[in-house]
């Protein structure tokens, strides 16, 4: 208006409507943008503050990873790979990379989620003990019956970390463990272990706090009993004298035969106590576990520092297996026994072999009853 009023004194009647149609337009303008900035504003002091996990959601629907990735909202779970995927946000908090020593002070990861940001039961942790030998010894027996005990969580298969896939690395080996509680043991089994050379120096360098278990057996049963399962599965395999001795009239064992060589526990044995000491390693009795599974497994669950609860009332003898069973569980219509492959009618070897083989093996018993203090008496 002030504008309108100077004008129409001061300037001349031709100049005076065109000044006064700009002064208007000039005022239209500046109140559309007062308005304009007003509505924003009260927006944005009323909208109420921004739910990350909403945002991820809506960058998941909207554009997918490639989105979430560069989101500092999103923080995705595992890949398919096992490996953890992070958001642009975190990485910019994070200057360092975990090395081995990291890795070995912390054995938890941080529990995955899942697409809402929920985190899942419990944690994977590296192992806290391992069974690592004999191969048909009877481990499978003693992970299974171990297993029932409600503080323990052990991966089924074996994970051959240590001998044939240690260059994947320890996140590659967390992520194989089941999830476990704080309480609760994580364990895993692989026989082949106690025969690699490799393997105790690892172990050490992952946990030197790790509990080893090792069931061992009458090493001349014991290969027996590997040459059965081998013979199974390559029906063209050579005869058993043939493998066993490099000339079987002068008594001359191969100990070349890895089937010969794993039944050298004193060998083995000597390795793995440089690295660590025999009050971490536990030996069970293959024999006596067959006769006597609860009191073996007693003895195992006092080695692990658990209560006992796996006892003699979980187990039964199957006649036709010749080999204990676990009876039948609330949630399963029939008992747990080993598969085909455990309990099978081993090959007959004529008694001057077996003869030999003792022979052979006597020295390496001996020896292996002083390292570990007992007599398994597999004379």
């Amino acid at each position: 208006m002030a504008c309108i009023l100077l004008y129409s004194r001061v300037a001349p009647s031709s100049y005076r409507h065109t000044r006064t149609c700009i002064c208007l337009f000039s005022l239209s303008l500046s109140l559309s943008y007062l308005c304009y900035c007003l509505l924003f504003s009260s927006d944005a002091i009323m909208q109420k503050p921004s739910d990350p996990t909403q945002n991820c959601l809506r960058l998941r629907s909207d554009g997918g990873k490639k989105l979430q990735q560069k989101s500092p909202y999103c923080t995705l779970a595992l890949n398919a790979r096992g490996t953890r995927e992070i958001s642009l946000h975190e990485a910019n908090q994070s200057n360092a990379s975990v090395n081995l020593n990291t890795v070995r002070n912390n054995t938890s990861d941080r529990p995955t989620t899942n697409n809402m940001g929920i985190g899942k039961f419990g944690n994977k942790k590296l192992p806290n003990a391992i069974i690592v030998g004999v191969k048909k010894g009877g481990t499978r027996a003693v992970l299974e019956f171990i297993r029932i005990h409600p503080d323990v969580r052990a991966v089924g298969t074996e994970t051959h970390f240590f001998d044939r896939n240690y260059d994947r690395g320890l996140d590659w080996y967390r992520c194989l463990m089941p999830r476990t509680m704080e309480s609760q043991i994580t364990m895993e089994k692989t026989p082949s272990y106690f025969v690699t050379r490799e393997t105790p120096r690892r172990i050490s360098a992952m946990s030197r706090d790790t509990k080893l278990i090792v069931v061992v057996r009458d090493p001349v049963t014991r290969v027996i009993s590997d040459y059965t399962q081998t013979l199974s599965k390559t029906p063209d395999l050579p005869s058993f004298q043939d493998l066993a001795f490099q000339n079987q009239s002068l008594g001359l064992v191969d100990t070349s035969w890895n089937a010969i060589r794993i039944g050298m526990y004193a060998l083995h044995l000597e390795n793995w106590l440089h690295y660590f000491p025999l009050s971490q390693i536990h030996f069970v009795n293959g024999e006596r576990l067959i006769t006597d599974p609860a009191g073996e497994l007693a003895r195992v669950q006092d080695f692990l520092g658990l209560k006992r609860i796996v006892t003699d009332k979980h187990f039964y003898f199957n006649r036709t297996k010749g080999f204990p069973c676990l009876k039948k569980p609330e949630s399963s219509s029939s008992p747990r026994c080993l598969g085909k492959s455990k309990g099978r009618t081993h090959i007959q070897i004529d008694r001057d072999t077996i003869e030999q083989l003792r022979d052979f093996y006597r020295p390496y018993n001996v020896k292996f009853y002083e390292m570990v203090g007992h007599d398994f008496r597999w004379e």
